[in-house]
């Protein structure tokens, strides 16, 4: 019988790398393969839209979003950390675990100059085993409400090496201290999906984007596979178990336009044109949209109904660096490409002044390497 391995992604993010083995044979990202990665020669493609640097040194740069003062605000998964919880609780199950964690995640704003100044610090952050490459996450992503900004954790939680912690969305206040909104960690101890990954099974969860939609959050979880609601009183529902339907996709992307889209990454090794954009009403119907992307992370649309998707890394095989690309699909769904060369990039947004900008260098590098690119179209 086939296994399947997955590196939970987000690991890459998030912790979630994955990996599939067939036939007895495994395929994972080595330290020696990271190590590879660091000191690639390669240099990326470039076209009328080639994205220029907006801004560096960040740590595992993940979602964005701008805010009301008109700041790029970041969520950064952190460094990682030594602490483990081995014998403590249920750890995630080896290649990809046991994790151990610390507390070097960040949220950071930065200037329209590209100056980077720290908004929240020493959050959960967590990486997996050194056997996958010892891959971070942290906080996943961004959102606000009514002008307060909101954060949802990936890499917290006893299953993550952090005793004491769980999985939350939170909101900031003024001073950089976090007030916890909503357990997610929680949640998904007490509502399983129908149909999990037992061979990638993480207990906390791993989740990855979260939007705000009419005074509530919502965000997708990559390793359970599901969408939920969480209002600003702490409850947590479901809109969508994409495995019930989908089976373990990794769905990731996040964005709403009339309806929500996810976009999905899919199990490793890569497989170029397997994943897909699925449209999901209010009311959690679910179904297939846009097909023959790869390795998605992000979802956006312009002013035009136009849908930019995000794929990390398009080449077959391991994820390879310098093969991220942007694809603009049209509301007729013409599929075009408008952005390559990105180096594993893992979130996007859209900024006041029309442009694009890509967390790029998103995992797998050495402290500091995180950037923020920006692309101004014609």
């Amino acid at each position: 019988m086939e296994r399947k391995y997955i590196i939970g992604i987000i690991i890459l993010v998030l912790s979630l790398f994955l990996f599939t083995s067939c036939n007895d044979k495994t395929d994972s990202l080595t330290d020696a393969s990271l190590k590879n990665l660091q000191t690639v020669d390669k240099k990326p493609k470039t076209n009328a839209n080639t994205p220029v640097v907006f801004a560096s040194g960040l740590n595992n740069p993940r979602g964005l979003k701008f805010g009301p003062d008109g700041y790029l605000y970041v969520a950064e998964g952190g460094e990682g950390g030594t602490d483990s919880t081995v014998g403590q609780c249920d750890q995630v199950v080896p290649p990809i675990g046991p994790y151990k964690g610390g507390y070097t995640s960040r949220i950071s704003k930065i200037s329209m100059n590209g100056i980077r100044t720290t908004v929240a610090d020493n959050l959960p952050s967590s990486q997996t085993s050194a056997q996958t490459g010892g891959l971070t996450s942290g906080v996943a992503d961004i959102a606000f409400i009514n002008g307060v900004l909101y954060g949802i954790e990936s890499g917290a939680g006893c299953s993550h090496g952090l005793a004491g912690t769980d999985n939350v969305i939170f909101r900031v206040n003024p001073n950089g201290t976090t007030t916890t909104i909503a357990n997610l960690s929680e949640y998904q101890r007490t509502h399983p999906v129908a149909n999990p990954e037992e061979d990638d099974f993480e207990p906390d969860g791993t989740w990855y984007s979260m939007i705000s939609l009419r005074g509530d959050l919502y965000a997708v979880e990559p390793n359970h596979g599901e969408l939920v609601k969480v209002t600003l009183n702490g409850s947590v529902s479901r809109v969508v178990d994409v495995s019930a339907s989908q089976g373990h996709i990794v769905p990731t992307a996040l964005a709403y336009h009339g309806n929500f889209y996810i976009g999905n990454l899919n199990t490793f090794p890569v497989n170029p044109g397997s994943s897909s954009i699925f449209k999901v009403t209010p009311s959690g119907q679910i179904k297939k949209d846009e097909a023959g992307f790869t390795t998605v992370l992000g979802i956006a649309f312009d002013n035009r109904d136009r849908m930019y998707v995000l794929e990390m890394s398009t080449a077959a095989g391991d994820p390879a660096p310098f093969t991220g690309k942007i694809i603009r699909v049209s509301p007729s769904g013409a599929q075009e490409e408008i952005v390559t060369g990105l180096f594993f990039p893992t979130g996007m947004a859209f900024g006041p002044d029309g442009s694009l900008y890509i967390s790029n260098k998103g995992f797998g590098l050495p402290p500091g390497s995180g950037e923020i690119l920006k692309v101004q179209f014609d």
